[in-house]
């Protein structure tokens, strides 16, 4: 069997959080653990929030962490000419059309949505003719269509989770109406091109592995692996967010250790039965999937700050 090739795709759009980091720590143990490489990708693909400065910090946190990488991709802010070869791969199959719903239609309460509040997109542009969407004086986002299938993910971490995308998400859009290529297609292409066979990542994203799954196998990509890590939770149960700077890698490196840091994450989820100081290279040895707990995880920071 070959050895594993993992991934770590940050978005540069401000310092790393600790649930950032923690993502990226078990990213890196899993393949690192076995003998495998690590890609790292910048997430750009919103050039408004994102910036080169902010990707250079990221690279620099991750070194102070001692999570390295063996390749970086180009970041999906230069990628555009292959998304839209990708794209019309997908219009060569007749699979996509334009749509003109506005957001205020999506999200409406006549919409139909699940019970979590996402909307299921109803199809309502699917069968428009010319002259319908011709009346429209604006540009189209497009969405591709979706089959009625059942789609299974074997998480490494979660279990299995199943979606149809028929009547759980509705066909979904590719390409925002100012052009943009949106993260499911372009997080697609970029895990099949680098050859990535193991996906490690937030559990808030493990309803996105169905919609990748499906682009997957349109493309002719092998289904990569998925492991949906907890969330980390401050104390008072706030989800960790780049807006809570007092868990930002900047007030960390000033106030603890990288070592103090990894131990105490490892520790929280539940790789180590103490917490006490490790290097990340040292962690590799401790990590195993069956150790890992599965709810997300309340993180106080307080006994290794000094």
């Amino acid at each position: 069997m070959l050895p594993p090739v993992g991934r770590f795709a940050p978005t540069p759009s401000g310092r790393m959080h600790l649930g950032n980091v923690f993502a990226a720590l078990i990213a890196w143990l899993s393949v690192k653990s076995r003998g495998g490489s690590l890609v790292l990708r910048m997430e750009d693909l919103d050039t408004q929030r994102t910036s080169e400065e902010y990707a250079r910090v990221l690279r620099r946190d991750l070194r102070w962490l001692g999570l390295d990488w063996d390749l970086e991709t180009p970041a999906q802010s230069t990628r555009s000419a292959v998304y839209q070869q990708y794209f019309e791969q997908l219009a060569d199959l007749g699979l996509l059309y334009p749509c003109y719903c506005t957001r205020s239609q999506l999200h409406s309460v006549n919409a139909p949505h699940l019970s979590d509040g996402t909307y299921v997109y109803p199809g309502t542009c699917r069968n428009l003719t010319p002259a319908q969407q011709a009346a429209f004086d604006r540009k189209p986002a497009w969405r591709v269509q979706v089959p009625d299938k059942l789609w299974t993910v074997e998480d490494k971490l979660q279990g299995t989770y199943k979606e149809n995308l028929a009547t759980d998400c509705g066909d979904f859009v590719v390409r925002r109406a100012d052009g943009v290529y949106v993260y499911q297609l372009a997080v697609t292409v970029d895990d099949g091109e680098a050859g990535v066979t193991e996906v490690v990542r937030g559990m808030d994203l493990l309803s996105s592995a169905p919609r990748q799954m499906y682009l997957q196998e349109r493309f002719g990509f092998p289904h990569p692996e998925y492991g949906h890590v907890p969330m980390l939770m401050a104390p008072d149960g706030r989800r960790l967010s780049k807006r809570d700077k007092d868990m930002d890698l900047g007030y960390l490196q000033d106030h603890t250790t990288a070592e103090k840091l990894l131990g105490l994450l490892a520790f929280s989820c539940g790789i180590t039965d103490k917490c006490q100081p490790i290097s990340a290279c040292e962690l590799a040895g401790e990590f195993s999937w069956e150790k890992l707990q599965k709810a997300d995880i309340c993180l106080d920071i307080t006994p290794i700050l000094g």
